[in-house]
């Protein structure tokens, strides 16, 4: 067998079928989110049901992805989703893309329905081929138990994919959660409910064994070098990279989404949160600190900017990895606690269950909202997410997500879009990211297109449309690439850094505008599947209540016109 050019691999869990394929000629310039993307155009029938057998899952290593490159070794994986019932890639850092470039997969394709039997099964890959094993034992465990008994199984330098009971229970704020490079498999591709569709096919895991390094070939190996270096320099003398992020995670956005108005607080009824300052990256900081945890750190291997933390308890123990500002905010001031250790904890349970913590945040807030809980009150919290934890019926309700808890207890103010929730940036102080949440194809998500460090005026409607534009094409350029946003900081200081990447690694002669012309086309693709899938201009809105209820202290409704978004893709 042929292991040095790239191929797909592809699984049939009905059928018990493993095999490998060559690369089809329409992928072999994609990758990541824009391979998702085509892929699902290619393959999946866009009103098929997204938890039944016709739908399939793809996991796609970025362009850039295999080269231990700072923050450019994301994996992708994509379906239809469960929850929005459109398209959906969900991406991760942690090591499942680096093994999969080493491994030369281009793709890893998963399709059919469960085995006839109703048996459970893992995938094994190595370089000598893949075959499906019996996963009985792990069934019913949480993710921590999960990737310790498959170390203990197979070696401690596998990567792994797998679910936790969200998934098996089919929850549709599930995620499949991927180990990083300290074995913590905790870096989960969370939005969506892609671990539900995982779930549905009963493959609880994938392990992928490939212990030393095999990077993929360079076309141009001192071209890729010299670029590679740029970049770095790049990213070491951007503040953001070189200090803010690398000391206090990506929870130092909680002062500035605080300052801005946007933090989501008790249901998204206000945007600032009086207790901004004891859930803060610099308090954060601070305190993990003090107990000895560790304030920096890298999610994947050779990244420099290390925006990750291990955070830890009173007693020195480490509560959760990572603990970041989307979980700060949601499970945070959205619920009105105020106590890193609670939120933290709730994080841990959260990652165990493997289970998204935006989606569920923003569903403990409609829970609140309904009179299931207090505002502030943690303990409540954390005995709500038991439930989830333990699949009773609430327990089932709220790992549902918000747009479902909202249905189903009675509340109106959902904070979503496309069935989605709202990332921890208020549409309506933040409107740019506002935009984002309505007209992006996967639903609301701030990693998308994240505005909020724009220099523009957040409150002011007629210029949002056209730098949402800007950012949403951009990113799905990044996502294509396999880039984490932060790695984005050095790329924009130096934009001609991609392309001379790209014809270094591949030697393709692409031009300055790649990285705009594949986050474009990439975007394209995913509006056309939804378009077929039923999507119409009525579910590129923000909620109605959020036009006219006004959002403390500024006052602000969202209200970029419906026009505007609806030609926001019209522009190249």
């Amino acid at each position: 067998m042929d292991t040095t050019s790239p191929r797909v691999l592809r699984i049939n869990m009905e059928t018990g079928e493993v095999r490998y394929e060559p690369v089809p000629e329409g992928w072999q310039r994609l990758g990541g989110r824009g391979l998702t993307a085509r892929f699902l155009l290619d393959e999946v029938p866009p009103l098929c049901d997204p938890l039944g057998p016709r739908n399939k899952l793809i996991w796609a290593p970025g362009l850039l992805v295999g080269h231990m490159l700072s923050s450019v070794d994301r994996i992708s994986v994509g379906g239809k989703s469960p929850l929005t019932g459109g398209v959906k890639e969900a991406n991760a850092g942690g090591t499942t893309g680096m093994k999969m470039a080493w491994l030369r997969l281009h793709a890893l394709i998963v399709e059919g329905g469960p085995p006839p039997d109703g048996s459970w099964k893992l995938l094994y890959v190595n370089a000598e081929g893949a075959h499906l094993e019996d996963a009985s034992d792990l069934i019913g465990l949480g993710l921590k138990e999960t990737g310790r008994r498959l170390m203990e199984r197979f070696g401690p330098k596998i990567g792994i994919s797998a679910i936790g009971t969200g998934g098996e229970r089919l929850y549709l704020t599930a995620g499949i959660t991927h180990v990083d490079s300290d074995r913590n498999l905790t870096r989960i591709s969370a939005r969506g409910g892609l671990g539900a569709v995982m779930g549905s096919k009963h493959l609880k895991a994938i392990v992928f064994d490939c212990p030393r390094s095999n990077q993929p070939p360079v076309v141009d190996r001192e071209g890729f070098k010299d670029a590679s270096k740029r970049y770095i320099a790049r990213l070491q003398e951007h503040p953001q990279t070189s200090q803010i992020y690398t000391f206090y995670g990506t929870a130092a956005m909680v002062k500035m989404s605080n300052a801005f108005g946007g933090i989501p607080t008790r249901n998204f009824s206000a945007g600032s949160f009086e207790d901004a300052d004891k859930i803060s990256g610099e308090t954060i900081h601070d305190l993990n600190e003090s107990r000895g945890g560790l304030v920096s750190h890298a999610c994947m291997p050779g990244c420099i900017i290390k925006c990750s933390n291990v955070y830890a308890g009173p007693d020195g123990q480490t509560l959760v990895t990572p603990l970041e500002y989307e979980t700060i905010g949601l499970m945070g001031s959205n619920l009105g606690i105020n106590d890193p250790d609670i939120i933290a904890r709730m994080n841990d349970l959260a990652n165990d269950i493997g289970i998204d913590t935006i989606d569920t945040g923003a569903a403990l807030g409609v829970a609140a909202e309904a009179g299931l809980m207090q505002w502030g009150d943690g303990a409540r919290a954390l005995e709500l997410l038991e439930e989830v934890r333990q699949g009773t019926p609430l327990g089932r309700i709220i790992g549902s997500g918000a747009a479902a808890a909202a249905k189903v207890l009675g509340v109106k103010r959902a904070p979503v879009v496309k069935g989605q929730a709202f990332s921890a940036y208020d549409p309506r102080a933040i409107k740019g990211t506002g935009v984002t949440y309505a007209t992006s194809p996967q639903g609301a998500d701030h990693t998308a297109g994240l505005t909020i460090r724009a220099k523009v005026d957040h409150l002011d409607p007629a210029v949002q449309v056209e730098l949402s534009r800007s950012i949403q094409y951009n990113t799905a350029g990044y996502d294509s690439l396999g880039a984490c946003v932060m790695g984005s900081f050095g790329f924009a200081l130096e934009p001609a850094i991609v392309p001379d990447l790209i014809n270094a690694r591949y030697g393709w002669g692409v031009g300055p505008d790649f990285l705009r012309e594949l986050g474009r086309q990439t975007i394209l693709l995913e509006r056309e599947f939804n378009r077929l899938a039923g999507f119409t201009p009525a579910d590129d809105r923000i909620p109605e209540w959020m036009t006219r209820e006004a959002l403390p202290p500024t006052g602000a409704v969202f209200d970029v016109s419906p026009e505007e978004l609806d030609t926001i893709y019209d522009t190249p």
